[in-house]
């Protein structure tokens, strides 16, 4: 029992510092409290009286119970809340030796990007109401998104000096102010035309430098375009969580499929790590095992 104490007595000195120093609020204090007590009370029972007696196996074996029918967030919440505990330690002295717990064993699986096949995408796009700037406007933001590839951020931010459309190009401002030069295919070229010459002169009641422009003659918001995209798939008969990056995906998965470089794509992308790209061509491990089944000679 006193060994227990000692080790809560220690937690109770990082949970000072988080309420005092730190200025945490109430409800990140009692998370961390939670969460270090299971901790205190396993470490208690397995003999330890003092944190800088820590060692890896023990660190191991910890983590070992916050498996499964644990939640993986709520595994990776506890692997974390202990090794800021333990860097707090070790910052004041009385931490263990031994390297800090990693958290990547607790890590979320990586969900796969979702992608629309050609029919369900198709019956999105022809929602819009053409006849109206407001339909041209969502068809063309769309269009941006799926036919280029571009971050939401990037369609709604689109500026009108940035769509070099004589050299059927857009040139892009993405994340960290990095530039790139992106193609625009022959559709979205005539689909932005249209609204050019048909759509945003209605919509625009000042001059705007963006492209897509609100309903209220602003420029769009985010948010906005995410709920647009969203209604759309619904109406469309899509399951929930359709939305702008569903279209960049689809925009990556088609490019890939198509025989595009996996090094092309991460530039037009804007993607600074091929490893984010590469996820893209797990979509369709199912079709590359078929067609190694098929040409293989020893399948």
């Amino acid at each position: 029992m006193e060994a227990e104490e000692r080790l809560a007595d220690a937690a109770e000195w990082f949970l000072d510092h988080l309420r005092v120093d730190r200025g945490s609020s109430p409800h990140t204090v009692d998370a961390y409290a939670n969460d270090l007590a299971v901790a205190v009370a396993f470490f208690a029972a397995n003999g330890l009286d003092d944190w800088r007696d820590l060692d890896p196996a023990s660190l191991a074996r910890f983590q070992a119970t916050l498996g499964p029918p644990m939640a993986v967030r709520s595994a990776q919440r506890r692997m974390s809340a202990l090794r800021s505990f333990l860097k707090f330690l070790k910052k004041n002295q009385e931490g263990p030796a031994a390297d800090l717990p990693s958290t990547d064993g607790a890590r979320r699986p990586k969900r796969l990007p979702k992608a629309l096949d050609a029919e369900r995408l198709e019956a999105m796009l022809a929602l819009p109401d053409l006849g109206s700037p407001k339909g041209l406007r969502d068809r063309v933001l769309m269009e941006l998104i799926y036919g280029t590839g571009l971050r939401v951020s990037e369609a709604v931010g689109l500026r009108m000096d940035e769509c070099l459309l004589s050299e059927e190009t857009l040139r892009v401002t993405g994340k960290r102010g990095k530039t790139r030069l992106i193609p625009v295919p022959g559709q979205t070229l005539d689909w932005i035309r249209r609204y050019l010459a048909h759509g945003r002169p209605r919509l625009a009641k000042s001059p705007l430098p963006c492209l897509i422009v609100s309903d209220r003659g602003r420029p769009l918001l985010r948010q906005v375009a995410f709920e647009k995209l969203a209604s759309y798939a619904r109406q469309a008969g899509i399951a929930s969580g359709v939305g702008p990056h569903t279209l960049r995906h689809t925009y990556a998965v088609h490019l890939l499929k198509g025989g595009a470089d996996l090094r092309a794509v991460q530039e037009l992308l804007g993607h600074e790590s091929i490893a984010t790209t590469q996820v893209y061509t797990e979509l369709d491990l199912e079709e590359v095992r078929r067609r190694y089944a098929a040409a293989h000679p020893r399948a």
